[in-house]
């Protein structure tokens, strides 16, 4: 057990001290460290636990240590979080706990921090979870900070939250969808359509067509079995691939470029579809690492998916009305997806919205340059923000007038949908479709549809 806390250990302090990623970090760390399967999914639940509670866990601290988290050395705060994780949320006795915690602060900070982690961590130890969460929000000084600290979401973004929601008249249902993005996610495969069938053990997913929960096991598993031909992909991403390729009756020969295509989760979706359709697809990533994460992802794909490594605004401009269908998943905040990457909630700021959503305006205004004229982009994020979403499409559509229209996301989502799909009207009268956790149990992912009428 003392093992899977070291490795859980080891990378809330790459998360904390190098921005890495706990979800591409964690296989190899439970991998180098030899962790059983038990083991393993301790060190899971550790690891996503104490991130995804971090700001209830150091307000814990500070009231417990008497100084606020931040004062603490970082190495031995990543500590006392994970040992007040198990205190707090986890079966673990409390004694080891606290014993194990105070070791892993002895060898990374010595004897007295040591000392001082034991007094912290065994104050926190003599009160339920009960008293600490109400001593918690007693600490706050506004009722959106005390549900902040409580729901372990900074304000700015439950109050990104509550806006979205309230755009689809559902703001009643905000702690609902902040309990979703503090319970750990099922683990969701697609099956490549047209090279891969769902498992025959597995139960279907309730809207992609070519999703299916994880019956059990390990994934890489059921993925090396298929050669790649089923991969891990949130249901939500799935339908906004969809959502593109089923916008419209595919026509003879199309051409099909996905702009900002790192990591290829969707690049593999929309190339089995293109390879059904006769139609060819090319992806973009300006990142070369995560470029390479594309040409993986397309590999089990028979179909030539060329990947080039430009900035999107210059690859997309570079052939002006040579495209039928463009995705633009655009790089966002992230919010839409704290589920399955926790960490993201505490990386970005509001400071953060302005140039991301310059970005994704600069990349869509692109993408329709280079569309065919009755071509169609899909503007997507995972981000709810309407900043985001409803406002950089508005953007777009007051710049570009009646050269694009907008198509209905939500009916293309729909008729694409195995089943009933609740996606409530937008307020501001937009087409567009959101998908939420605590409602349809993806990401919460938006995805616009626009139509090039005339050349701009």
């Amino acid at each position: 057990m003392q093992a899977a806390r070291r490795v859980a250990y080891r990378v809330l302090r790459a998360v904390d001290e190098a921005d890495a990623y706990a979800n591409l970090l964690l296989p190899h760390e439970i991998t180098r460290a030899s962790l059983s399967a038990q083991d393993a999914a301790l060190a899971t639940e550790l690891t996503y636990g104490t991130l995804r509670r971090r700001s209830t866990y150091d307000a814990v601290i500070g009231l417990a240590a008497d100084r606020p988290a931040a004062d603490v050395d970082p190495p031995v705060r990543d500590a006392l979080r994970l040992g007040v994780h198990q205190i707090l949320s986890t079966r673990v006795a409390s004694h080891a706990a606290v014993n194990e915690s105070v070791e892993i602060v002895r060898g990374e900070a010595g004897r007295g921090a040591a000392g001082f982690a034991n007094a912290v961590l065994r104050r926190v130890a003599r009160d339920t979870p009960g008293q600490w969460i109400a001593r918690v929000g007693e600490s706050a000084r506004s009722d959106d900070e005390r549900l902040g600290l409580l729901s372990a979401h900074p304000v700015w973004v439950l109050r990104a939250f509550r806006r979205a929601l309230a755009a689809e008249g559902r703001a009643d249902e905000l702690d609902a969808l902040l309990g979703a993005d503090n319970a750990s996610p099922r683990v969701t495969l697609a099956a490549l359509p047209g090279l891969a069938e769902i498992l025959a053990d597995a139960t279907r997913a309730p809207y992609s067509p070519y999703a299916f929960p994880l019956p059990g096991g390990d994934p890489d598993a059921v993925i090396r079995g298929s050669g790649g031909r089923i991969r891990v992909q949130d249901e939500g991403s799935q339908l906004a691939a969809l959502a593109l390729s089923r916008a419209t009756p595919i026509g003879p020969e199309e051409r099909w470029l996905d702009l900002c295509a790192g990591p290829g989760g969707k690049t593999a979706l929309l190339a089995a579809e293109a390879l059904r359709a006769a139609a060819r697809l090319e992806a973009n990533e300006i990142s070369p690492a995560r470029a390479e994460l594309v040409r993986r992802a397309v590999a089990p794909v028979p179909l030539e998916v060329p990947v080039t490594e430009e900035d999107g605004r210059a690859r997309a401009r570079r052939e002006p009305e040579s495209f039928d269908r463009i995705l633009v998943d655009a790089p966002c905040t992230g919010i839409g997806a704290l589920r399955r990457r926790p960490e993201a909630r505490w990386r970005k700021t509001p400071a953060d919205v302005p140039d991301l959503t310059a970005l994704q305006r600069e990349l869509v205004l692109a993408a329709v340059d280079a569309l065919k004229p009755g071509g169609i982009v899909a503007y997507v994020t995972c981000s709810p923000h309407l900043a985001e979403t409803a406002g950089v499409l508005a953007d777009v559509r007051r710049e570009l007038g009646d050269a694009v229209s907008e198509l209905d996301a939500r009916a293309v989502v729909t008729a694409v949908s195995r089943s009933p799909i609740d996606l409530p009207e937008q307020t501001d009268g937009s087409g567009r479709a959101q998908l939420w956790p605590h409602r349809h149990g993806t990401d919460a992912m938006s995805i616009a549809l626009l139509r090039k009428t005339r050349s701009t």
